[in-house]
């Protein structure tokens, strides 16, 4: 009397399984890849200005309304109004090509912890050449 090799009959049985999942899965799997690649050549291009706002004591401000105007705008005429995240963060999306863009901060209602009046530094003023990523830093101090 013989006896079956068990060990062989099961790992041909998870084989066979691997198999005929990995012809379900393959298919699926290359035509998402073609859907993402063809949305993401329909969104429109976009240049990006990122920053951080850094607080008197050169720690990340939450909170902080960051205003964004093109160079050529007058001073008062605000394109872009953001706030800064819980890291001091803000991001905003602007038109691709050559531009500048300046960077103020409100700091109208803010009270910081320490009780002290504080002011932005200084506005800053980038360039952007095309579809790019610029960041920036802005710094207030008391």
């Amino acid at each position: 009397m013989t006896t079956p090799n068990l060990r062989w009959s099961q790992l041909s049985r998870k084989l066979f399984f691997l198999g005929v999942a990995a012809l379900f899965l393959l298919p699926a799997l290359g035509s998402h890849s073609g859907l993402l690649t063809a949305q993401k050549s329909r969104r429109k291009p976009y240049a990006l200005i990122a920053g951080t706002v850094w607080g008197p004591d050169d720690r990340p401000m939450y909170g902080v309304m960051v205003k964004i105007r093109k160079g050529s705008d007058k001073p008062n005429k605000v394109r872009w109004q953001l706030y800064s995240d819980h890291m001091g963060e803000f991001a905003q999306r602007v038109p691709p090509g050559e531009a500048d863009y300046i960077l103020s901060a409100d700091l109208k209602g803010l009270k910081p912890a320490d009780g002290k009046p504080i002011h932005l530094v200084q506005e800053v003023t980038i360039h952007i050449y095309n579809d790019e990523r610029e960041d920036v830093g802005l710094h207030l101090a008391h």
